[in-house]
């Protein structure tokens, strides 16, 4: 396969609980999230300026995180699976095979998609949730402030170094965890499994400049630059292909 098409199958790829080989088509996966896809030779710009989150996420931590942590696993995912078949698979048929994958591949796989995730739900000035997000936050949780705290314990309760998410499982229902270093609910060692919808990065180098060890106070700081806009998004093409 072409260089630029398997990067842009990896910036593209959208998330699917793992039930057997290629449950949904590549092509159905990739047009349900919009995460642009990058060249080889290059590495993603971030979607806003350093500073666009401001006082929540400051500057200094972001510069770190996207241009230290995130190009890091870009680089060492794409020099671990350069040259082998691997570059002929689908990001999503990879996580459904992690476990057969080195922990090169599984981490920093896991990190360059997680953090390319991440960065299109932060934004400033969200509206909320959509009416049907909403509604399947209810029917799930019981109401938005009780999805929030179980979003809140998944990212706080974390041990050590992880991500929080929320995700539509098999049956079509909102489901809150968390997992570990670089995993994700693509990965068919995850506990947590589902099409993923929103996520916080809770591993020390996403706060420490700003937060120290005060993690609670940085998750309690990330619903003010969720944006909603994406989530919303991710959760109508979700729906769709499950």
């Amino acid at each position: 396969m072409e260089r630029r098409k398997f990067v842009k199958s990896v910036g593209l790829v959208t998330a699917a609980a793992y039930i057997g080989p290629k449950v949904f088509g590549n092509d159905q996966i990739v047009k349900s999230y919009g995460i642009e896809g990058v060249p080889a030779s290059e590495f993603s710009p971030l979607p806003f300026a350093y500073n666009a989150l401001e006082p929540y996420i400051d500057a200094r931590t972001m510069e770190v995180h996207y241009d230290k942590h995130h190009r890091a696993y870009y680089t060492n995912f794409i020099n671990a699976i350069k040259g082998t078949p691997l570059e002929a698979v689908s990001m999503t048929d990879l996580f459904a095979s992690i476990s057969k994958q080195t922990d090169v591949i599984r981490n920093n796989g896991g990190g360059y998609y997680n953090h390319l995730f991440f960065w299109k739900n932060l934004g400033a000035g969200s509206a909320g949730p959509s009416a049907g997000l909403s509604e399947a936050i209810t029917k799930a949780f019981g109401s938005f402030d009780k999805f929030r705290e179980a979003f809140n314990t998944a990212a706080k309760t974390r041990f050590g170094s992880g991500w929080a998410w929320l995700c539509l499982n098999a049956e079509k229902n909102l489901a809150v965890g968390s997992t570990p270093n670089q995993d994700n609910p693509l990965m068919d060692i995850s506990l947590v499994k589902g099409i993923p919808l929103l996520t916080l990065d809770v591993w020390e180098h996403a706060y420490y400049l700003k937060y120290q060890n005060r993690r609670a106070d940085y998750i309690d700081a990330f619903w003010n630059v969720v944006k909603w806009e994406e989530v919303n998004k991710r959760y109508e093409e979700a729906v769709k292909i499950r």
